[in-house]
């Protein structure tokens, strides 16, 4: 027999369980927390809040929490290295001076991190990684795309939030 809950009990029931700290305390009163977090980073406004999200995750664990922060760079055409004389190394890296910001906040939070810099499709890669390497949480910001260009250009979050099989955390 099936019946249907209606979405504001579902809300109702699921809000008494986060408390003022923010987190998930689930049905018995226990904190989940996360021991393997994969920080996605593009060096934006959107991934530095992101980072700080991350460090309250940490901060608030009772355990050590193995983070990996991976920046996703596009892959270069080779169009693109003849018409701009775009070389490879130089994107590589300008990707290592975008997520500097981001590293400074963890430094300075005293988080222990691996960095990872990878090329290929930015959505793919992160949710393949998250995969692959089992991790517990994707945490990543969100670029803020209206409708049209979302469809256009697509969005990396929501590629991720598709293919990922572990939770998805998305900060604005």
């Amino acid at each position: 027999m099936k019946f249907r809950v209606p979405k504001l009990f579902c809300l109702l029931v699921c809000a008494d369980h986060f408390r003022g700290n923010g987190y998930y305390h689930g049905f018995g009163g226990g904190a989940i927390m996360y021991e393997k977090i994969l920080l996605a980073v593009d060096g934006s406004e959107h991934s530095i809040r992101a980072t700080e999200e991350v460090i309250k995750i940490c901060q608030a664990s009772a355990h050590p929490v193995q983070l990996e922060v991976v920046n996703a760079l596009q892959e270069i055409k080779n169009s693109e290295i003849v018409l701009q004389q775009v070389k490879p190394d130089d994107v590589h890296r300008d990707g290592e001076l975008r997520i500097q910001p981001n590293e400074e906040k963890l430094r300075n939070a005293n988080i222990p991190y691996t960095r990872t810099i990878e090329r290929g499709d930015a959505g793919k890669m992160i949710a393949n990684k998250a995969n692959n390497d089992a991790f517990d949480l994707v945490v990543i910001g969100t670029r803020g795309l209206n409708g049209f260009q979302k469809l256009v250009v697509g969005s990396v979050s929501t590629e991720v939030i598709k293919r990922a099989k572990c939770p998805v955390l998305v900060v604005k």
